[in-house]
């Protein structure tokens, strides 16, 4: 059995790459994918990693707050928030994030692999 607190630090590397856009710690299983709002963004480890590194959707990511987590079964939940670099009149978009990551805890690899993430955004402007 994988910890509960490895499985969080999966989770957490992936949070963290959002904002450094340095995603090769991020531990991705092969054929993880990603859905945003009911549209796939991610369709495999390694497309995720490469969009987090030099995606233009993820380059505007100034920074995240810490993550608040919770786990239920295979399921590790993130709920943060992220703030962009572009301005416009003085204001910024931020998001609500909610994230569910599926990181079993009886990867057969032995480790803590993300193999799912499905994301709730909700924007917001602030100053």
């Amino acid at each position: 059995m994988i910890a509960d607190a490895d499985r969080i630090a999966a989770a957490q590397a992936y949070i963290s790459a959002l904002a450094t856009h340095r995603a090769d710690d991020v531990p991705f299983a092969p054929g993880c994918t990603r859905v945003e709002v009911g549209l796939k963004t991610g369709f495999s480890g390694n497309h995720l990693r490469r969009s987090l590194n030099r995606g233009l959707q993820y380059r505007v990511i100034r920074e995240v707050t810490a993550p608040e987590f919770t786990v239920d079964g295979d399921t590790v939940r993130a709920r943060f928030e992220l703030f962009t670099k572009p301005s416009l009149a003085g204001r910024r978009v931020g998001a609500r994030i909610d994230e569910m990551f599926l990181i079993p805890a009886d990867d057969p690899s032995g480790r803590a692999q993300i193999h799912h993430i499905k994301a709730s955004i909700r924007p917001f402007l602030t100053r």
